[in-house]
């Protein structure tokens, strides 16, 4: 009767001690620690860490854009966008944890220590950052996106920058950018025990000999969406819309050059310049147009001369406008081609056929007397004979 009891109770602290075994190894595989080392081996599951501190915060990423915001149209910049940490720790909870066989002044250090690595909660790790634009006259270039930042603490900024290309017909307004940012934080801070130590899966290898305990860090993800808010400025815009008037070769002529403002702003006392090119010439260059108003026009009056040698055809005059816009400052617009007609010159076309006309009777009548001439002498000769 005595062996069977022998042999049962050898069972059961077999049992005892498999059980014991796979607790430890299910609690090291299921309870990984996150944002250890790269370096570690085998990490430290919860079995093998205690959490003295809870910490409250975590980081704020805001954004803004430096410098004017006021854009053109046509215009391809670089978007300074700075970001800002401006996360706080909101509080701390001491939780009810105590290691058995840790003198409570030793524990209470190692406690400390924690809590210290818990304020690292409200860093920013691994930021990366896109810009959208929704709008169809607004690009973002897509080499200068996304744009990353290893680590940003509280309190600290990191200018980054964008690309953008605004379409030449984008209309005034306000428009949105988007800037989802995406970045990590420490979201809690786990003290290993004496037992990861001993079973050499420490973050913290002289854990036994040093005062300073191993941690075992958690991260969240966090995404989040910001706007960024830019504006293109109204201001005129000027098309050539009609030429009348033509020159003639060889002489002075007077051509009618309207324009017409089809942006969304007035220009005040606008002035018109041309700069023509041989062999063209004018004495007066700049015409004053006054203020137009959007869908206004005015139009400018210049006398052009034309070499004698000139080509009949169209000739491409240069002209620009010089404004005063709403800010009132001095503005130029683009330039704008005006296409003058030079005419062949009739009246010199009407002289040769005239020239070459009386060069005509001149041979005629040449001709003519020298056949009376001829005959006359013929019937003088014949006379002469008859004698």
């Amino acid at each position: 009767m005595k062996k069977p009891q022998k042999y049962t109770t050898w069972n059961i602290v077999r049992v005892f001690i498999t059980v014991a075994v796979f607790l430890s190894v299910f609690s090291t595989t299921m309870y990984p620690a996150l944002g250890s080392s790269d370096n570690d081996l085998l990490l430290p599951g919860y079995g093998y860490t205690v959490d003295y501190y809870r910490s409250y915060g975590e980081p704020t990423i805001e954004a803004s854009l430096i410098g004017n915001t006021e854009l053109e149209r046509g215009e391809n910049i670089d978007l300074q966008v700075m970001l800002e940490n401006k996360g706080v720790i909101e509080g701390m909870k001491r939780l009810n944890v105590n290691q058995n066989l840790i003198p409570d002044s030793k524990e209470e250090f190692i406690a400390l220590a924690e809590m210290e690595a818990e304020q690292d909660c409200i860093t920013a790790k691994d930021i990366e950052a896109n810009l959208i634009s929704e709008s169809k006259y607004i690009h973002v270039e897509s080499k200068t996106t996304p744009q990353n930042v290893d680590e940003l603490k509280t309190g600290y900024i990191q200018p980054i920058k964008f690309g953008i290309r605004i379409d030449d017909d984008t209309p005034a307004g306000e428009y949105e950018l988007k800037l989802p940012v995406t970045y990590e934080y420490q979201n809690n801070v786990r003290t290993e025990t004496s037992k990861a130590a001993n079973l050499g899966i420490s973050n913290n290898v002289g854990f036994t000999q040093s005062a300073t305990p191993g941690f075992a860090q958690e991260y969240t993800t966090r995404n989040v969406t910001i706007p960024l808010h830019i504006s293109i400025k109204k201001q005129p815009e000027f098309v050539v819309s009609n030429v009348s008037g033509s020159i003639i070769q060889g002489s002075t002529g007077k051509i009618n050059v309207t324009y017409t403002n089809i942006g969304d702003d007035a220009a005040e006392d606008a002035q018109v310049k041309i700069t023509v090119l041989k062999p063209l010439s004018t004495s007066k260059s700049i015409v004053r147009l006054g203020s137009i108003g959007p869908g206004e026009n005015r139009t400018a009056s210049f006398s052009i001369s034309v070499d004698d040698g000139a080509v009949a055809k169209n000739y491409d005059i240069d002209s620009d406008i010089k404004y005063i816009n709403d800010k009132r400052e001095m503005e130029l617009s683009d330039n704008m081609r005006v296409s003058a007609h030079v005419e062949k010159d009739e009246s010199s076309i009407n002289t040769t056929y005239i020239i070459i006309i009386a060069i005509a009777l001149v041979f005629v009548y040449q001709a003519v007397k020298a056949i009376r001439n001829r005959k006359k002498y013929s019937e003088n000769a014949s006379g002469d004979e008859n004698d």
